[in-house]
């Protein structure tokens, strides 16, 4: 029998027809939170490819390079997670899909990436055409069950890891695939037959959370409690509505903000919003959603940031 994956704890479901009767507006049609928010793509500044050229031997340096792609550089190392450069996060470019903001840089400008982490298949997040132009050989670390696949995509270097496996890089680098709430598919015909998992990066005294594609869940108090608190997060902010499809798989800002202090996190940047059109809601209403969400909570306005694509965050 074939496995299939799911998610540990009880929560709402949603199949093709819920996604059909979303796309073709059958049915009430939620009304956005914010419907005069902004209706563009996330800011962008120009990547200083001077800073990211060399990794830091101390502390860690954090780029934002879209949607959920980030250069995380620590340790003397290179690392990349969920990197998508494509125009299109599709298997045929359609044009709902397309890009709204350019990535920061070229992939050719990128430093020497030591390894690339994958939360899951989707294609906003696992882009063959990226991961092939920087080279078949780049070790990738993925949960389980991705590795047969990317092994006949042309891979030669994949480790699959399960919920709270970990694996130690060169230069001391713990990486450990910690739990998420999501699903994954490829086509109409493989959904969840591999894991989905975020990932959590040791090295230099510092712990370092990417969320991965997540509805809010028991798991971050769980990741908070395991490692002790978080340094820094990535945690998505975005592709919420409508909630009655959406609440099983990607958080709003407010539950952005409660898995941010589940995970006993110390500072947070916001991914997952402002790149490709994905969902319902205004592209600009999850920042702003997100500052107030912070403000309530008593957050600092600089301890959970909905920054710019292009934008470094150092760790001392």
């Amino acid at each position: 029998m074939t496995k299939t994956f799911e998610n540990p704890w009880p929560h709402d479901e949603h199949g093709f027809l819920d996604i059909l009767r979303w796309k073709l507006g059958i049915g009430s049609q939620e009304t956005a939170r914010l419907p005069d928010a902004p209706d563009d793509g996330a800011p962008a500044v120009a990547l200083d490819l001077s800073r990211i050229a060399t990794p830091p031997g101390q502390g860690w340096r954090i780029t934002w390079l879209g949607h959920s792609s980030f250069l995380v550089q620590g340790c003397g190392r290179s690392l990349l997670i969920d990197p998508v450069f494509s125009d299109h996060c599709s298997p045929i470019p359609i044009p709902s899909l397309k890009r709204k903001v350019p990535p920061p840089c070229e992939l050719s400008e990128l430093p020497a990436i030591d390894a690339i982490l994958l939360t899951h298949s989707h294609y906003d997040h696992l882009d063959l055409s990226t991961l092939r132009t920087l080279g078949n050989s780049v070790p990738l670390f993925t949960p389980s069950g991705h590795a047969a696949r990317m092994a006949k995509s042309g891979f030669s270097d994949v480790t699959e890891l399960a919920w709270w496996d970990s694996e130690t890089l060169p230069d001391g680098i713990r990486i450990t695939a910690v739990p998420s709430q999501h699903f994954t598919a490829r086509t109409p015909f493989d959904r969840n037959l591999a894991h989905w998992c975020g990932w959590v990066i040791e090295g230099e005294d510092k712990r370092l959370w990417h969320t991965g594609d997540s509805g809010y869940c028991p798991a971050f108090k769980q990741i908070g409690e395991r490692f002790g608190g978080l340094d820094f997060g990535m945690i998505p902010i975005g592709a919420y509505q409508p909630r009655s499809i959406m609440t099983a798989m990607h958080m709003n800002p407010d539950e952005a903000v409660q898995a941010f202090l589940d995970a006993k996190c110390k500072a947070a940047f916001a991914m997952h919003w402002g790149t490709f059109r994905l969902t319902d809601e205004p592209m600009g209403e999850p920042p702003i959603l997100l500052s107030q969400a912070a403000e309530g909570a008593g957050l600092s306005a600089e301890s959970f940031v909905a920054g710019s694509i292009g934008e470094i965050r150092e760790l001392r």
